[in-house]
């Protein structure tokens, strides 16, 4: 075991130093890419170059190009054009270690996100599972996943492939077992895996994956197509390689804000999606992403990829709250919305009977959770199941005890129950609060110790999941074991197809 406080690793492009950070080696913003800038710009990412002699790695690499999120301004992030970088947090960087690894795809709506966000260190998780934790940097936004004219589809998802590609040739150095690698993600990034499961490109390249607050939202290619277009002519461009790549990649982002304030306009022919905060999300294009995610897990395509997928229980109501909607939706917002949202055309009947006690604000809520993460999270793990492949699925009821616990278990929670990251800026603050109490430490321990389980020997402690039975672990103060408690929304949805999605003209 090295000791060193500056350990090395010996990667193919050339070594890298990392730091000691107490029990663990830490090395951050290595490259495993080329900058996807000048001629790599909207590109597949490009093998990197090697280096001579030994490579600092002390620093997160930039995040990748992308509008801000919350308070701060335009210009804000770090300089650079190295966006497409790793990190690794390991208890010895030693070749003969062969520990489990853990690679974390972070979410945002594929327009926001960078592994260097606090709420992402992997230290804990490292030191207490004894796992090698990776966290890479992907291309979002227009840059990763707009369909432009001339560049392949869903750059950002060839990213994560290179990414995983990396940790295949390379994780030994840094004492991880290539063979045993599972991929983490949420929301976006769940999105993003399941995605990965669905991909020839990526197959072999993780043995188990968990998913944690499915999007169901995938663009057939005509909507993406149409969506490209719109955001493009609103700078007066089209959506091409030529027209794109002569704009900043630091400016462009503000076309992409630009069309998410206007996404409602575009009701009749976007449908849902045009009431969502973004325009970005994978596309089923017949040759990255040959098909949606459900489509392709039944057909077996990841039957060999061991599987957790899982949601929260309240969803949508952190969007509630960003969006300034809490206690402000009234019966013509939500009839809407469940017309538009809902798995039938009668879907505002459908959802009352089933809920008769529930407000307005309620069913508002519920069909948006249900439509977004909760039914594509749990179809997810059906289809895998029906595909010859092993799945565990979870439901977070344990509710935030910030804001006197009225956001519930609401998106986002389980990331700092996953790293165990409360304080800074992130979620685990705003949901939290920077003292977390015995029971939010318990918990979020629970989940830890089950999630590096399950990348250690695929059992994370409860049964897997069966279309007869249907046990689901219910994460809660008291983890438990019990039949799927969303019952009602299942059924509301069976028959429904999640797929992807089309470019309507009505």
């Amino acid at each position: 075991m090295s000791t060193s406080e500056y350990p090395e690793a010996a990667t193919a492009a050339g070594a890298v130093r990392g730091r000691r950070e107490g029990a663990l080696a830490v090395f951050r913003g290595i490259p495993y890419a080329q900058p996807p800038v000048g001629e790599a710009r909207f590109a597949a990412p490009r093998r990197v170059e090697r280096w001579d002699g030994v490579r600092e790695a002390f620093a997160f690499g930039p995040p990748p190009p992308q509008e801000p999120f919350g308070p701060e301004a335009p210009g804000t992030l770090p300089a650079g054009d190295d966006w497409l970088t790793v990190n690794v947090w390991t208890p010895d960087a030693d070749p003969v270690a062969r520990r489990p690894v853990m690679v974390w795809i972070y979410g945002g709506a594929y327009k926001f996100g960078s592994s260097d966000d606090p709420a992402y260190d992997g230290g804990r998780l490292a030191r207490e599972g004894g796992v090698v934790v990776v966290t890479l940097n992907y291309r979002v936004g227009i840059e990763g996943f707009l369909r432009i004219e001339g560049a392949p589809a869903n750059r950002g998802l060839l990213d994560q492939v290179a990414a995983l590609e990396w940790v295949r040739e390379n994780i030994a150095a840094f004492g991880g077992d290539p063979e045993q690698v599972t991929v983490f993600g949420e929301s976006a990034g769940a999105g993003s895996i399941a995605a990965l499961m669905a991909m020839p490109g990526a197959r072999g390249l993780f043995r188990r994956a968990i998913a944690q607050s499915v999007p169901g939202t995938y663009f057939s290619d005509a909507l993406a197509a149409d969506i490209a277009q719109t955001l493009a002519a609103g700078i007066g461009l089209r959506p091409t390689v030529a027209d794109l790549a002569g704009v900043d990649p630091r400016k462009l982002p503000e076309a992409g804000a630009a069309l998410s304030g206007r996404m409602r306009e575009h009701v009749p022919r976007w449908g849902a999606v045009a009431l969502t905060p973004t325009p970005f999300s994978p596309v089923v294009d017949g040759e990255v992403l040959p098909t949606a995610p459900w489509e392709a897990l039944a057909d077996g395509a990841a039957r060999d990829v061991e599987l957790i997928a899982g949601h929260n229980r309240d969803e949508y109501r952190l969007f509630l709250l960003l969006g300034g909607l809490l206690g402000r939706v009234d019966d013509g917002l939500a009839a809407l919305t469940l017309s538009l949202f809902g798995p039938t055309p009668d879907a505002e009947r459908a959802y009352r009977a089933a809920f008769p006690d529930a407000s307005t604000e309620y069913l508002f809520e519920l069909v948006q959770s249900d439509w977004l993460f909760r039914m594509p999270s749990l179809r997810l793990a059906q289809a895998h199941v029906a595909g010859g492949g092993r799945a565990h699925v979870y439901d977070l009821t344990w509710s935030a005890p910030a804001n006197g616990g009225a956001l519930g278990a609401c998106h986002g929670l389980d990331v700092p129950l996953t790293f165990g990251v409360f304080d800074g800026t992130g979620l685990g603050a705003m949901l939290i609060g920077p003292t977390p109490s015995p029971e939010t430490e318990a918990l979020s321990a629970h989940i830890r110790s089950s999630w590096t389980a399950f990348a250690t020997t695929g059992d994370p402690g409860w049964p897997a999941y069966d279309p007869e039975r249907r046990l689901v672990r219910l994460l809660d103060t008291e983890p438990t074991v019990a039949a799927y408690p969303e019952e009602l929304s299942r059924r509301l949805w069976e028959r429904h197809t999640f797929t992807a999605l089309p470019l309507t003209t009505a």
